[in-house]
Order: C-alpha cells, then sequence, then structure tokens
C-alpha cells in the first residue's frame, strides 16, 4: 500500500482521481472517517458523549461546528482523532488487504498520514505539494471562508515542506491538472 498525503487543498483527491482512472484502488480515509462516525455507531457514540453539540436532530454530526471546535483547540482535535484514527485504520487495512489479495495496487488517500503515525505501514510515501499561497487561495475558495479560519486549519497539520522532506515521492501540483497528471501517469508507469 502506497500513502498519498499533502496538505489540506493540496490536490491529493486529483492525484487520488487520476490514479484511479489509470486502474489503482484508492481508499480514501476521509471517507472512512465520515462512516466511523455514522449515527449509532461506537465512534459516533464517542463523538455525542465529547462533543454532545455537534449532534443534531436527525442524530448526524455538524461536520461544520465540529470543524471549528477541533481546528482552535488541539486539545479537542487530539480527542476526536483518538476516536476516528483507530476506527479509519481498521477499516483502511481491511479494505488493503482484500483488494492486495486480488491483485491491485492499493493507495491510501490520508491527509494526517505522517500526524497519525501511519507512514510505517505504507511501502512507501507520495506527497502532493503546493507553495503555501497556492493552498492558502485554494482553501479560501474552496471551503469558501476567511484567511484567518483557512491559516488555523493549515496550521493544524504539518507542514508540507515537512512532509516534503519526509516523502519518497513528491508531486509537484503549483501548475495546471495537466502537468499535475503527467507527473501522475509516469509514476504509474513505474509501478
Amino acid at each position: 500500500m502506497i500513502g498519498i498525503t499533502g496538505g489540506i487543498a493540496s490536490g491529493k483527491s486529483s492525484v487520488a482521481e487520476r490514479l484511479r482512472s489509470l486502474g489503482a484502488v484508492v481508499i480514501d480515509a476521509d471517507h472512512l472517517a465520515r462512516r466511523a462516525v455514522e449515527p449509532n455507531t461506537p465512534g459516533w457514540e464517542r463523538v455525542r458523549e465529547v462533543f454532545p453539540e455537534v449532534i443534531q436532530e436527525d442524530n448526524t454530526i455538524n461536520r461544520r461546528q465540529l470543524g471549528q471546535i477541533i481546528f482552535a483547540d488541539a486539545e479537542k482535535r487530539r480527542i476526536l482523532e483518538g476516536i476516528i484514527h483507530p476506527e479509519v485504520l481498521s477499516m483502511l487495512q481491511e479494505g488493503a488487504q482484500a483488494a492486495e489479495e486480488e491483485g491491485k495496487i492499493v493507495f491510501a488517500e490520508v491527509p494526517l498520514l505522517y500526524e497519525a503515525g501511519w507512514d510505517p505501514l505504507m511501502e512507501e510515501v507520495w506527497v502532493v505539494y503546493v507553495r503555501p499561497e497556492v493552498q492558502m487561495e485554494r482553501l479560501m475558495q474552496r471551503a469558501g471562508i476567511s484567511r484567518q479560519a483557512a491559516e488555523e486549519m493549515m496550521a493544524s497539520q504539518m507542514s508540507l515542506e515537512e512532509k516534503v522532506k519526509r516523502a519518497a515521492v513528491v508531486i509537484d501540483n503549483n501548475g495546471s491538472l495537466a502537468e499535475t497528471w503527467l507527473q501522475v501517469d509516469a509514476l504509474w508507469k513505474e509501478i
């Protein structure tokens, strides 16, 4: 299993989508994190205990409100990660094992791969990199948030520069999508 990571709004999902189109199995940790806290699951029960204010009338979690809480408070973020990460890792490993048994090449798209300490579980790690100013603009535009909110979200993660230092492969996503895909296609041919 190869890990794909980067910062928020760096282009991980675009790279993952390209890999899927080339035939890879890409397991999305964010998708698994949403499944881990669906109403009445063990993860949801723990979130309800710790963050009761984010549970809506239909028992779903107000993700925007929860995000505001955890991006503003590092301790609360660690508590939430302690609830979600074990559930996600279990689902990720199960999915990867099943796909690898079928002879598929598996990628794990994990935004917090290094922060969670999962990098040793990967054969190698690919980092999708953009300059901080590009990341900031993309995040503000995509999420419709202020510069301050974007800065808080970016500050809650390990810097992209640090992730680049640790990576086996760096995909430069500062240019056009076509330029990024050329890099991904070349890497796919190597594996």
